[in-house]
């Protein structure tokens, strides 16, 4: 049973809200400021689990978390999707013209940046965290100063909502993943998506045979991410998800791709978050 968990900021940040929506039963939280940080906390042991952000809708993949989980070898046990709205906040009494630079982390802004185009006189500096942000505006009382963050680090820092809602595409929604040291401890019957990563030679058909497995044991393939092998020219690592509805259908899959790929390796099996 997992009773503490690591996350990439603080509370009000938006890896808490997921923690608190994720976890029926309430967990001890180890706030870092950054995802190594977090994931050292499960290593060592100080909580049982890490949650990471993977992948944003607007954004993309969060590419180097697919390395921290594959490097040290930590397996998925559940995922989560959070409709992310980012609201600007500052002290109380200020306006948009107030307002002379604003910090937040880098894909926050990424993802409000046309917003701020209709704001040049704005400054924007990437910081940490999100909520860590608002935290410090409250706390030093920084006027001119705005965060981007949650609905939930303006409650607890007691800042005011300048303007509501302001990244790009409002239905803003980021994909996170429960990982442990430890395989699933999920129930084989409620099985029904798999993380996998596997290496191929940069040949013609190699990557096509592979999907052509996936395909024959009816597996759906919902996410597909190559990364490079930096140290092998013109050879790629692919992560990939797949849904299925029959655990013997993946299995099977599995058995035949350990044999086709290099290096293949389950991240983690777990209940699909879309069902």
């Amino acid at each position: 049973m997992i009773k503490s968990v690591a996350i990439q900021g603080i509370k009000g940040s938006f890896h808490h809200i997921v923690a608190l929506q994720y976890f029926e039963d309430a967990v001890t939280l180890d706030e870092c400021m950054t995802f190594d940080g977090a994931v050292q906390s499960v290593l060592s042991n100080k909580t049982d689990a890490v949650i990471m952000a993977i992948e944003n809708s607007i954004a993309g993949s969060i590419i180097p978390n697919y390395a921290l989980i594959d490097d040290n070898h930590l397996h998925i046990i559940g995922e989560h999707y959070l409709d992310i709205q980012h609201h600007l906040m500052g002290l109380q009494g200020q306006s948009i013209e107030d307002i002379h630079e604003v910090y937040s982390h880098p894909m926050a802004l990424l993802q409000c940046k046309e917003f701020f185009k209709k704001h040049p006189h704005i400054k924007l500096v990437e910081d940490k965290d999100t909520a860590e942000v608002a935290q410090r505006i409250q706390q030093k009382k920084l006027k001119n100063v705005a965060a981007v963050a949650s609905r939930l680090a303006s409650e607890l820092f007691e800042l005011e909502i300048i303007a509501e809602s302001i990244q790009t595409i409002k239905h803003n929604e980021t994909r996170f993943v429960i990982a442990k040291t430890s395989n699933s401890e999920v129930d084989e019957v409620k099985i029904n998506k798999a993380s996998l990563k596997f290496e191929l030679d940069h040949k013609r058909g190699s990557l096509a045979s592979i999907l052509n497995v996936m395909s024959d044991c009816k597996l759906n393939l919902t996410k597909i991410q190559s990364l490079p092998k930096i140290e092998t020219p013109w050879k790629y690592a692919f992560f990939v998800d797949v849904t299925f509805e029959a655990y013997q259908d993946y299995q099977k899959a599995k058995s035949i791709m350990t044999i086709m790929a290099q290096d293949f390796k389950v991240l983690g099996e777990y209940k699909n978050a879309r069902q």
